[in-house]
């Protein structure tokens, strides 16, 4: 009889826990919309008055611009809380990689226009890597007790790591058939270097999250 009003109890205690767990996970996404429309799209291009991606001419003017643009994320982070926090603070080595990489577009010769595509594809797919993210590292504890790690949020974020992986092959590819300065080149490798370091930590943290184990996961 204990054993039973025990299994009862779990069961409602479960019940409890997941329908908060949705609720919360609704909660989180409208204020994640809210985030990334605030911190990721304003940001997203440097432009001109005409609406047109700011060009530079030489590497140096580049990384004077991407000094400023970690500043600005800086300032950006300084209104999230200590989880978003950490999220977007690895997430923006990306975001910066797309601005460079942009920025850089008149100065990579015929493979520019390639270049900036995959960039803003990029750009994309940090918006949804940073929602999935924060639904990984806001999952309560109650809820990971019983149920686990947060298996679909997972193998989404392995999605958008498996195509930005083939983004990096194309991006390298793409640098191997530049003509352009040696300067240009490094600059272009450090991109693609920050960008894989990048999707390596994602895929990491997409498998802890599957091996994640909860009361009532059996599988």
């Amino acid at each position: 009889m204990n054993k039973a009003i025990f299994l009862v109890l779990i069961l409602l205690v479960s019940s409890f826990v997941f329908a908060a767990q949705g609720s919360d996970n609704s909660q989180t996404n409208s204020n994640q919309d809210d985030e990334v429309g605030n911190n990721v799209i304003s940001t997203n291009e440097q432009t001109n008055n005409a609406g047109d991606v700011i060009q530079f001419r030489n590497t140096n003017e580049v990384r004077s611009m991407m000094q400023e643009r970690q500043q600005t994320m800086n300032q950006e982070m300084s209104g999230l809380n200590e989880k978003q926090q950490k999220v977007y603070q690895n997430q923006n080595q990306v975001r910066l990689a797309v601005h460079a990489l942009l920025s850089m577009e008149n100065m990579t010769g015929g493979i520019g226009k390639n270049v900036s595509a995959i960039a803003r594809q990029f750009n994309n797919s940090v918006m949804s890597t940073i929602r999935a993210e924060e639904k990984i590292q806001t999952r309560s504890g109650l809820a990971r007790f019983f149920a686990g790690g947060d298996e679909t949020t997972a193998t989404e974020l392995e999605s958008e790591v498996e195509q930005n992986q083939l983004r990096i092959q194309q991006l390298t590819q793409l640098r191997t058939e530049c003509q352009c300065d040696q300067e240009v080149k490094d600059l272009m490798q450090e991109q693609i270097q920050l960008m894989t370091q990048e999707q390596t930590r994602l895929k990491e943290l997409a498998q802890q999250e599957k091996k994640s184990k909860g009361l009532f996961d059996w599988s």
